[in-house]
């Protein structure tokens, strides 16, 4: 019995390294997009900051919820979550790290004497990783009948 749960803990293991790796690179590929958008509105194009930031975000999270869903966590072929209850708790949760980011953005590099983009990319990096916790956990979980 006891060979059973250590294999069983390997495989959580290995199944948690590989959730992390593909989130990782999903998120390596939709960081690219959301920060080249907001930079290249900001910096090349001369858009306010905010603007520049909404639309990176708009441009992004289709493309983020589908490959959270169908790559990252892949391996649960039974949410425990329908898709309109996940797209609901994904929503809430891209509000809650947008207003986050406006939030910080438009009131510390002010605060500092720093450009934005320095408050921004640090606060992108945190953010990310509460994401990971959160998506697991409360959004794109496995239905219970699959954790046994």
């Amino acid at each position: 019995m006891a060979s059973t749960t250590q294999a069983e803990r390997r495989e959580s293991r290995a199944e948690l390294r590989g959730q992390g790796a593909r989130f990782l690179l999903t998120g390596g590929l939709v960081a690219l997009v959301y920060v080249g958008t907001t930079t290249l509105l900001h910096e090349v194009i001369g858009l306010d900051f905010e603007a520049s930031l909404a639309i990176g975000f708009v441009a992004t999270i289709t493309t983020h919820f589908t490959l959270q869903r169908l790559f990252v966590w892949k391996q649960a072929s039974a949410f425990a979550l329908p898709l309109h209850h996940q797209l609901v708790r994904y929503l809430a949760m891209a509000g809650i790290q947008y207003g986050i980011t406006a939030g910080v953005t438009a009131t510390v590099p002010h605060a500092l004497g720093v450009d934005p983009e320095l408050v921004y990319l640090p606060c992108v990096a945190i953010l990310t990783l509460t994401n990971f916790v959160v998506f697991r956990s409360r959004i794109f979980h496995p239905a219970l009948d699959q954790l046994s």
